[in-house]
């Protein structure tokens, strides 16, 4: 099966993107752009601020490409001007850019880790990784199972609804990517089989109200 490209980062202007593009297309590495703006604007005033674009990778090129943005990212804390506004970050929020590099540009991601050396903090690929891990496990988590949600799918599965399949097919199947493109269920086990339970129901009584409806049609031509 072939590997699936996933979200690496998103931009709102096509530009950034492409700057990020540029830098793939240099060192081989495989990847697609998605253009996710609305394609109709309702405000009618042509928002760019609405534009999206995703720039996807292989989830095995995720952490090799996160540390080659931040390898060419060739600038150093000496060459920034004394009002750059990293400096006036706190230590805390300037480890949470090297928790979060998905959040961030390779730019100050290097240069956060440079401030913090020169404020005398011990940081390592070690200590990043350990942090980066511990960021995972909690993205990882599933979400808090909602009753309602859940409830709201039965009724709509009993009554025929294709929103109660719907709601069965998410809550089954939904899934999100972690920062370093692992791909995790996004509810819970108990939820996931109340959503298959869902699907399963909704789909057999949409087909017996289907089957129902047409019976019912043809009736009156007998």
């Amino acid at each position: 099966m072939e590997e699936r490209f996933l979200t690496f980062r998103r931009f709102g202007n096509l530009e950034d993107a492409n700057t990020l593009v540029e830098v793939l297309k240099t060192n081989n590495i495989e990847y697609e752009v998605e253009d996710a703006s609305p394609t109709f604007d309702i405000t009618f005033s042509n928002n760019k601020l609405l534009n999206e674009y995703y720039v996807k990778l292989k989830q095995t090129d995720f952490e090799s490409t996160e540390k080659l943005l931040v390898d060419t990212s060739d600038i150093s804390i000496e060459d920034l001007p004394k009002d750059y506004y990293l400096f006036d970050f706190t230590d805390e929020e300037l480890i949470e850019i090297l928790i979060k590099p998905d959040e961030w540009n390779a730019v100050d991601y290097k240069l956060s880790q440079q401030i913090l050396i020169s404020r005398g903090k011990q940081i390592d690929e070690e200590f990043i990784s350990t942090l980066k891990k511990k960021r995972n496990e909690e993205l990882s988590k599933p979400e808090k199972s909602n009753s309602s949600w859940r409830n709201a799918g039965y009724i709509f599965a009993f009554l025929g609804g294709l929103l109660g399949v719907f709601i069965g097919w998410h809550l089954a199947t939904f899934k999100k990517t972690l920062p370093n493109g692992e791909r995790v269920y996004v509810y819970s086990e108990s939820d996931r089989k109340h959503g298959k339970y869902i699907l399963i129901m909704g789909v057999i009584f949409f087909a017996i109200y289907y089957t129902l409806y047409w019976v019912d049609f043809f009736k009156q031509f007998a």
